[in-house]
């Protein structure tokens, strides 16, 4: 398949007006990060067998000298683009089974949020990298992958790199573990390696809701295709449970309430039905549901989470969990709408 790098000059050009339907589309800007995500596309695009779309939204405050003022200069620096389009692309596919030539290059004169919206509308998945800010301030000013999240219809997975301390942290754990086949992963069954290895577990935040069952399903394809363990965690608050069988008119004590609560993480993987080729571990944790996840990162591969449909200022001040996740996880995050 040629390489396509369409350009507009006044916005997204109608004729690339989406991606592929299915296919992975990532978003590029030339950032550390951006290369990594990728990198994880190209390779989960592999993995999945599915046609990947790389864009590069891009606006006038470039580094390629002053703004064009006529056609000819708007070809020229759309020229520029383009070769630094696939300078990317083919740095990045270096040691990946895909080509280069596999890749459908796309660039056009947007943001990268609405590039990404548009061309990705019907894609199997967005994937973009997640700034490194600290935590502190990537809740004061948020963050373009969060914004990303909550408005895109598909699933929108935000990569998280390594550049800190987690790979000497995971190092101490692993040195400090009792049994070096304990992952140390949340539940008994949690696979076969430390954390940081290959086959950490996917972990996938389970409430009833539609959109934790999408993503529950999103979870367990996942798992099965890479082949790692499925963990689905049900993490839950006493006001979240309703009313418990034997405590209608009473304060159910915490045992009775686990045991609900265990019973209600059964129930939703039994309603949802997924491939019996990859049974999730399942775990019901007395614990907000946004704390739990993110502790639960610290030993996944990736977490993945339904989007309960806040956005903006309602997300931001009332607290989403999948935006707490996608802006305090320490792993790469899917959230599923």
């Amino acid at each position: 398949m040629p390489a396509t790098v369409p350009t507009g000059r006044s916005g997204l050009d109608a004729r690339y007006g989406r991606s592929r339907s299915g296919d992975v589309v990532v978003g590029v800007d030339g950032s550390p990060e951006s290369f990594a995500a990728l990198r994880w596309a190209l390779s989960e695009a592999s993995a999945l067998g599915l046609p990947i779309t790389v864009v590069y939204g891009w606006t006038h405050s470039w580094d390629m000298g002053p703004q064009p003022d006529d056609d000819t200069a708007w070809e020229a620096v759309s020229d520029r683009i383009s070769r630094r389009l696939r300078e990317w692309a083919s740095k990045a596919c270096e040691g990946v089974a895909i080509s280069p030539e596999e890749l459908s290059l796309v660039s056009v004169h947007s943001s990268g949020t609405s590039a990404l919206l548009r061309l990705g509308s019907s894609a199997q998945q967005i994937v973009v990298g997640r700034r490194s800010l600290g935590r502190v301030a990537r809740w004061f000013t948020g963050s373009l992958s969060a914004s990303l999240a909550e408005e895109a219809r598909v699933p929108v997975t935000i990569v998280r790199t390594h550049a800190d301390d987690r790979e000497v942290r995971d190092a101490i754990a692993t040195a400090l573990s009792p049994d070096p086949s304990s992952s140390g992963a949340p539940g008994e069954k949690a696979g076969d390696e430390a954390p940081g290895t290959a086959r950490a577990a996917i972990v996938v935040g389970l409430d009833g809701s539609p959109s934790s069952r999408r993503a529950l399903r999103f979870a367990a394809e996942a798992a099965r295709v890479h082949a790692r363990p499925l963990h689905a965690l049900f993490c839950w608050q006493l006001r979240d449970l309703g009313e418990i069988p034997g405590y209608e008119n009473a304060v159910a004590p915490l045992d009775a309430a686990q045991r609900h609560a265990e019973s209600v993480i059964r129930r939703v993987v039994q309603e949802t039905g997924i491939d019996d080729r990859t049974p999730p571990v399942l775990h019901a944790f007395h614990i907000p549901a946004a704390k739990g996840l993110i502790d639960a990162s610290r030993y996944a591969s990736r977490v993945v989470v339904g989007s309960r449909g806040l956005s903006g200022l309602d997300a931001h001040f009332m607290g989403s969990v999948s935006r707490q996740v996608v802006s305090l996880a320490e792993c790469t995050v899917t959230v599923v709408h």
